[in-house]
């Protein structure tokens, strides 16, 4: 083989045209070239080394025919039309495959790139002999441009990744839509393969610069292909994020198929192709064809290989009750905005705080809840930790916020004085209008400063930015109270408890909850009560369960103790009807 047929060769590959699958943007110029010419068969003919391959066909049955006497070989090699009026009176192609299939007329226009590499041909046939007129040699010539232009829109125009030279995105859905046709209910498995993951790639693109994430790119692009072989198409993504599909086995067999994908790419490791350590997680999701779109394969597929990830393991299969775990949480970010609209989803509800003195109600912490309108109760523990990094996050603390001083305001008319507890994140202490914002609110309502307190975790005031240090010592310069919440969880409790500015400790219930049980338990919590006695802190405890927890506190001279032992959390009604009695006793 010489040297310019290789480049001809390389440059067709490059095209990744080559055993894919139908595609309706080339049968549409085939269906034409057979009605224009009122001919039978018609075919897009790419001259591989030894075979001519349809990528389109009207007529014919078969994908390929031998490149051996094929008149499009020749075709690929003058880079000239050919015309063959009949094949039987033609020394030359008598005895062709075509020939003895029955053809008898030929005529192919040469599809030609910009760089001059001939690819194959575009052709029209027919079982009788046939002239051609110079206007119908005209529009086969028109027809072949006509082609071409789809290949380079293909490949130039949002179709291929011009960094690896493999397709992208947008080809996998209109491949995934050809295939659908083809096989409509035919099944496959998508295998998604993330070389490097995308919170390392910054790291990466700082230290090592752009050029090299270019370069580890194409390099693992290359051992995939290879590791994959001809027979499938692989995908950038983007990043270092690659997918390709393979047919529906065992889950074994799959798993099996990840892991030596992913030995391939180790490998260049060992070869010091790669200056770097690659961790490669490959994800595996099985589909029906006519069930999903592009999109939920590629979703699924990233999903699956983000728990495996997660997981600490080689690849993970997707899950459909993970994926509805995910599908769920999605829903609730999506709601919530609407639920602060209306009134019948969002409520408040008040655990009262005791003094485990003399038992006196002295507050009570304002928790949210959520009656979705499809999914019923949604506890805070699962959907506040999803809100609170999002944009929603201070809307929503506005809401709580105002509610609550607004049913603290009430109450304090009524003559009872509770101290009502917020819980505030990290999140709305960077808001620079913070504390004006909560104090307006409670001046409005005419609520003394001493009525509210903020409830923050230690990792909220740990490491507190100036915007956030700023709202606290504007909280604080106004009269309100600041605790701790969930004291003892933080690794850092100790070391800063002397540099947070709170007022009130409140520890957490997994401390509470074997009180009296365990020794061990015990000693930690009599250390952190007096620790926190001996630096100013009042102690609250909270998940107090039983009456053995409750005397135990009281013995350790605990301040005051929360939980289902006292009460459970109660709309404000109930709360009131659950305060008169507790006054009464």
């Amino acid at each position: 083989m010489n040297t310019q047929e290789q480049d001809r060769l390389f440059a067709l590959r490059q095209l990744n045209l080559l055993d894919t699958s139908p595609s309706e943007s080339f049968d549409r110029i085939t269906r034409m070239a057979s009605q224009l010419f009122g001919l039978p068969i018609a075919a897009v003919s790419l001259t591989d080394e030894n075979r001519q391959w349809f990528k389109s066909r009207v007529g014919i049955d078969h994908w390929e025919i031998p490149r051996e006497t094929a008149p499009c070989a020749d075709v690929c090699d003058s880079s000239q039309i050919l015309i063959i009026p009949d094949l039987l009176a033609s020394d030359c192609y008598r005895g062709s495959y075509l020939a003895n299939s029955g053809i008898r007329f030929y005529a192919g226009a040469p599809l030609v790139t910009r760089e001059g590499y001939t690819l194959g041909a575009m052709c029209v046939l027919d079982t009788q002999p046939r002239e051609v007129s110079e206007q119908e040699q005209t529009t086969l010539y028109d027809l072949a441009a006509m082609v071409m232009a789809q290949i380079e829109l293909q490949h130039a125009f949002g179709r291929i990744d011009p960094l690896t030279g493999l397709s992208n995105r947008h080809q996998f859905a209109e491949d995934l839509q050809d295939i659908e046709r083809d096989t409509p209910n035919g099944r496959r498995v998508a295998l998604f393969t993330e070389v490097v993951h995308a919170s390392e790639l910054s790291t990466l693109h700082r230290t090592m610069g752009p050029a090299f994430l270019d370069k580890l790119a194409r390099v693992t692009a290359h051992c995939l292909q290879q590791a994959i072989g001809s027979k499938s198409k692989l995908y950038h993504l983007g990043g270092c994020q690659y997918v390709h599909l393979v047919n529906q086995t065992s889950d074994a067999d799959l798993l099996e198929e990840a892991i030596r994908l992913r030995q391939a790419l180790l490998m260049l490791e060992t070869t010091r192709a790669l200056p770097v350590l690659i961790r490669p997680t490959m994800g595996i999701a099985p589909f029906c064809l006519s069930d999903v779109t592009a999109e939920d394969v590629l979703r699924t597929a990233h999903a699956a290989c983000l728990d495996a990830r997660q997981a600490g393991k080689v690849a993970g299969l997707f899950s459909l009750d993970l994926d509805a775990h995910y599908q769920r949480r999605f829903t609730l970010l999506g709601d919530i905005s609407g639920a602060l609209e209306n009134e019948n989803e969002l409520y408040l509800v008040f655990q009262p705080r005791v003094s485990l003195t003399n038992g006196e109600c002295l507050g009570a912490e304002a928790l949210l809840r959520w009656q979705h309108p499809t999914l019923g109760d949604v506890s805070p523990g699962e959907f506040i930790p999803l809100i609170e990094n999002t944009p929603m996050a201070k809307p929503l603390t506005q809401w709580v916020l105002r509610h609550a001083v607004r049913q603290a305001a009430a109450w304090h008319r009524q003559g009872k004085t509770l101290q009502i507890s917020v819980n505030v994140s990290a999140t709305n202490l960077e808001e620079e209008d913070f504390a004006i914002r909560l104090l307006d609110e409670m001046a409005c309502m005419a609520l003394p400063s001493t009525a509210i307190e903020v409830e923050l975790t230690e990792s909220a005031l740990i490491g507190q930015g100036e915007v956030a240090a700023n709202q606290l010592k504007a909280l604080i310069a106004a009269g309100l109270q600041i605790a701790i919440d969930d004291f003892g969880t933080g690794y850092s409790s100790l070391s800063y408890l002397h540099e947070i500015p709170a007022h009130t400790v409140k520890i957490d219930r997994r401390f509470i909850t074997e009180l009296g049980q365990d020794a061990r338990t015990e000693t930690l919590v009599n250390s952190m009560i007096s620790m926190a006695h001996d630096l100013g802190y009042r102690v609250v405890a909270e998940g107090i369960e039983n009456d053995i927890s409750y005397r135990r506190l009281m013995e350790l001279d605990c301040d005051e103790a929360q939980g289902y032992f006292i009460a459970k959390p109660l709309l404000p009604l109930v709360f009131e009807e659950w305060l008169h009695e507790r006054t009464a006793q």
